[in-house]
């Protein structure tokens, strides 16, 4: 059986074709591929990502531990909703996946991971939290994410939630939720 995203339901409402992406039930296009392609190249689209995986981190210390796990330095994160696309390295200072860490809080991040790695991630995570550590490691499938993508994604984004632009535009990409 194909898992499903929280968005599933809306795709199929929508005239979506599905397909199976890595056990995924996933929408491929909503007509012609290559109207959509164009369309995305040259204005915007917008695409069902939460197939992959939030982890939310809270806790004492979770920026340190944070530090510890990935490549990139997540201390540069102190502005509540930036990001910072890293990597997740094993002990041998070795590519484990490439993620997105999330500044949230103090106290409180947000990591999303590639969907066909996001178990062995979230093991590799966990494996690495203190026995008796107050950090919590919250999977969230609740959630749906959507990637808005092409020149005109943040005209677009701005259109739909205008109380973001103030906040996001002078970010670069990869710095913002």
């Amino acid at each position: 059986m194909l898992k499903s995203t929280p968005l599933n339901a809306a795709h199929r409402a929508m005239g979506a074709r599905m397909v199976d992406f890595g056990g995924w039930d996933m929408p491929v296009n909503y007509g012609s591929q290559i109207e959509e392609h164009h369309a995305v190249r040259r204005g915007a689209g917008m695409f069902d990502v939460s197939h992959m995986l939030a982890l939310d981190l809270r806790g004492a210390g979770v920026r340190e531990f944070l530090q510890r796990l990935l490549a990139n330095n997540v201390g540069r994160l102190q502005v509540p909703g930036r990001a910072l696309y890293s990597c997740m390295l094993n002990d041998e200072g070795g590519v484990i996946d490439d993620l997105i860490a999330y500044f949230m809080s103090d106290g409180f991040f947000r990591l999303v991971v590639n969907a066909g790695r996001a178990e062995v991630d979230r093991a590799w995570i966990e494996s690495h939290r203190q026995t008796g550590a107050a950090l919590e490691i919250r999977p969230r499938r609740d959630l749906a994410m959507i990637a808005v993508q092409g020149p005109a994604a943040r005209e677009q984004v701005w259109q739909a939630l205008p109380e973001t632009r103030t906040e996001s535009a002078a970010m670069a990409p990869f710095h913002a939720a």
